[in-house]
């Protein structure tokens, strides 16, 4: 009794305290309040901070947005002043220029004067003449490519002027000032152009690196070719001219034209039939040009205009119906050349009068009987404007060196400065995403080219081998990663022992940490070479190793249960270790004698030989070394969806009889395959936006295919290469933001997609 008592006692006591440490109502209601405000509070802010990814991702593409929208605004001309030309109307108008801050122009008179005056009044600052002797009379006269300012006279006798404007800058009191001059590269004299002495009826001039080509057809009809060279004597200091004299044959046709290109062995001519000939001096064919072609199809329309694009590779033609086409020279398969229609631009309303082509871009001008001028750019195709700046028709037409301005003549001497707002023409959608036909090559294709050596360059920003070689990156990469990932995470998940997988799971998820300049570092420098080196044993191991391991698996399988008990459930893959050491040791042991058996000792030869480029760092260096870095992402995000299937599922398959691997494939993966799918697409957009692997070891080149075995150039590779270079607010700098958009529209819809199927695959399987 006393026990009882005892214990009673203890248990009323024990029950007092309780009652003491509960809360009352008052304490109770706080407690709730308190919890209230926490869940409200937990609540707006996570809200709040979805919203501001989204905020964030909004404005990341609004200004991605905002650097592109420049590139496609349109072309503007204003007229700036007007006058009538100055230095007399009475002579005809042979050429129009100005200097690049656009304060002095200079007209060419057809009787040999050279008059510089203001830009802006048109008041004469300087009158000079090139010194034609009295006897002889001005015939014809020819232009070089704008950048030279040359500028050849045919004279009668069969000799020709030439001359040059220039203009230098003074700094005196620190006051920029333009002095315009008049200079004779050949001096004084004429030059001799025709031995007969016949008068020079049509001519051309061209100065290029190798010295200066003049072109000219004869009043007999004779085409003559002379080349000038300049040589300074090393011993007196004196210039010496050289000179190659060609006798071409009878001109072709009824001449109207001749231009001759600055590699001073390209010359064309244009006659009034509507045929343009070439002529190759380096692969002469007989007397006659080297191909000839209709560039007009009905008798009723005529050549009005031909002019060299920059660099006189190009050729763009004119005619009396309006229209405009550029043509170049195209080799064919026994490397002769011949001259090729490329494309046409937006026809004018009224015969083509003039061009003129831009200083530093492949662009020109051309102006029209009925006062318009339009801007057009070959590489985009684009006819960026059409605009009437005159009443009558256009008879000269000049850029400016930094194509910011235009001089237009009118058949009235009225002498308009025209300001030129056309920052972009080289972007247009068919320039970025369809094949263009560049100059040189044989035909249309995908190109990225975004500088050259020369302003001759024609910029090729094709976004076509970018896109392209970001998915072929990603494809080997996910290739390799997705099944090593998602198998093993199925196997630590579900098969592997749980002191095997706490080693194992963060063993791998370390190797995320890896700074991929590291791994990037590794596989261009050490895993190139090495692949390379050890071809056959590399696929040995990609193809074999899977086969050994099923077949390891099989002998496992067939042994007695008392040897296969010696080993715990859960640790046979440590088994596999060292027979997969083993197996790779072998390979890369035997890979020389597989390559004396079988390849001829070398299987990089042997693939080239058979037509297969290899290139060192190729696709398959960057899928094994971006794989690495993808498979941690992809094995971390399934293994936990696989582990975090309810047990109840797991163990209700196994009670009605389903083997482990039955509950695997049609319970565990059913109910994980959102987040298995999740896992895949994360590591599709990590391997996407990777930019250092593919930078270091993929070779950077821009090429269109999927051959494993060449490298490729990605959207963000070429970013980090390029935009440390380029111009801000350039087209190559604003481009770049466009590969920047498409690579966050990409990664945008493929997590967008990839969200839906998740969502979709969870709805399904969320009854199991």
């Amino acid at each position: 009794m006393k026990n009882g008592s005892s214990s009673s006692s203890e248990s009323s006591q024990a029950l007092d305290k309780l009652s003491g440490a509960m809360p009352d109502a008052t304490a109770r209601a706080s407690l709730r309040k308190f919890r209230a405000v926490k869940d409200v509070s937990a609540k707006y802010f996570v809200s709040s901070g979805g919203l501001a990814v989204v905020i964030a991702l909004a404005l990341i593409f609004i200004f991605l947005f905002i650097e592109l929208v420049p590139v496609f605004a349109p072309a503007k001309i204003q007229k700036s002043t007007e006058y009538v030309v100055p230095g007399g109307l009475d002579t005809q108008t042979l050429l129009l220029d100005m200097d690049r801050y656009q304060e002095v122009g200079v007209r060419y008179r057809a009787n040999g004067e050279v008059l510089f005056f203001d830009l802006v009044t048109g008041a004469p600052s300087l009158m000079k003449a090139i010194p034609v002797p009295e006897a002889l009379e001005i015939l014809s006269f020819g232009e070089g490519e704008p950048r030279s300012n040359l500028v050849a006279l045919g004279l009668s006798d069969g000799t020709a002027m030439l001359a040059r404007h220039q203009f230098e800058l003074d700094w005196t009191d620190n006051i920029r000032t333009v002095v315009p001059d008049l200079i004779f590269p050949y001096g004084s004299d004429p030059v001799p152009i025709d031995p007969l002495g016949q008068p020079l009826q049509l001519i051309a001039v061209q100065r290029g690196s190798a010295g200066t080509a003049v072109a000219a057809v004869t009043k007999d009809g004779r085409l003559l070719l002379v080349q000038l060279a300049t040589r300074t004597n090393f011993m007196t200091g004196e210039t010496e001219v050289t000179t190659r004299k060609h006798d071409l044959g009878p001109a072709p046709g009824d001449v109207s034209q001749v231009l001759i290109a600055s590699n001073m062995t390209d010359l064309y001519l244009a006659d009034t039939s509507g045929k343009l000939h070439y002529y190759d001096m380096l692969r002469r064919s007989g007397d006659g040009p080297n191909h000839s072609l209709e560039v007009v199809a009905d008798a009723s329309v005529s050549i009005t205009a031909v002019d060299f694009l920059l660099g006189t590779v190009s050729l763009v033609v004119g005619r009396s119906d309006g229209s405009l086409s550029q043509y170049f020279p195209v080799r064919d398969d026994e490397n002769r050349r011949f001259i090729t229609h490329i494309r046409d631009f937006e026809s004018h309303t009224a015969p083509i009068t003039t061009l003129a082509t831009e200083y530093t871009r492949k662009g020109f001008a051309a102006a029209d009987a009925s006062g318009a001028v339009g801007l057009h750019f070959p590489t985009s195709e684009r006819t960026l404007l059409l605009q009437p700046v005159a009443e009558n028709s256009i008879e000269v037409l000049a850029f400016s060196p930094t194509n910011a301005a235009l001089l237009a003549l009118d058949e009235t001497q009225n002498l308009r400065l025209l300001d030129v707002d056309n920052p972009h023409p080289e972007v247009s959608f068919s320039s970025l995403w369809q094949r263009v036909w560049y100059e040189g090559r044989s035909g249309p294709d995908f190109v990225w080219q975004s500088s050259g050596a020369t302003d001759e360059f024609e910029p090729k920003f094709s976004q076509m081998p970018l896109t392209l070689g970001t998915l072929k990156a990603s494809f080997y990469a996910m290739l390799i990663a997705m099944p090593l990932a998602v198998l093993g995470a199925i196997y630590a998940a579900y098969f592997m022992s749980p002191k095997m997988r706490s080693v194992v799971k963060p063993s791998i998820e370390l190797m995320e940490a890896l700074p991929t300049v590291i791994l990037g570092f590794l596989a261009g420098l050490w895993l190139a070479p090495f692949v390379e080196n050890n071809l056959p044993a590399v696929f040995s191991i990609i193809v074999f190793m899977p086969v050994l391991m099923l077949a390891a698996a099989f002998i496992w399988s067939t042994l007695p249960q008392r040897v296969r008990l010696l080993v715990p459930d859960g640790w046979e893959a440590a088994m596999l270790v060292p027979l997969i050491l083993f197996f790779g040791w072998f390979c890369i042991t035997l890979s020389p004698y597989i390559e004396i058996w079988f390849f001829d000792g070398s299987t990089r030869q042997w693939l080239t030989d058979v037509g297969i480029t290899y290139d060192q760092r190729n696709a398959l260096v960057v899928g094994l070394a971006m794989g690495f870095a993808v498979i941690p992402t992809i094995f971390s995000i399934a293994e936990d969806a696989i582990f975090n299937v309810p047990k109840h599922l797991t163990q209700g398959s196994l009670a009605l009889g389903a083997t482990p691997w039955q509950t695997v494939t049609r319970v565990v993966l059913l109910t994980a395959s959102p987040g298995i799918f999740s896992a895949i697409m994360i590591g599709f957009g990590r391997a996407v936006g990777e930019t250092m692997i593919v930078l270091m070891a993929t070779g950077n080149s821009p090429v269109m295919n999927f051959n494993i075995f060449e490298g490729m150039r990605t959207l963000s590779a070429n970013i980090a290469v390029e935009l440390p270079e380029t111009a801000v607010g350039s087209s190559h700098y604003r481009i770049l933001f466009l590969a920047a958009l498409v690579l966050f529209v990409l990664t945008f819809f493929v997590n967008t997609a990839a969200e839906i199927v998740r969502q979709r695959l969870r709805k399904k399987y969320s009854s199991l």
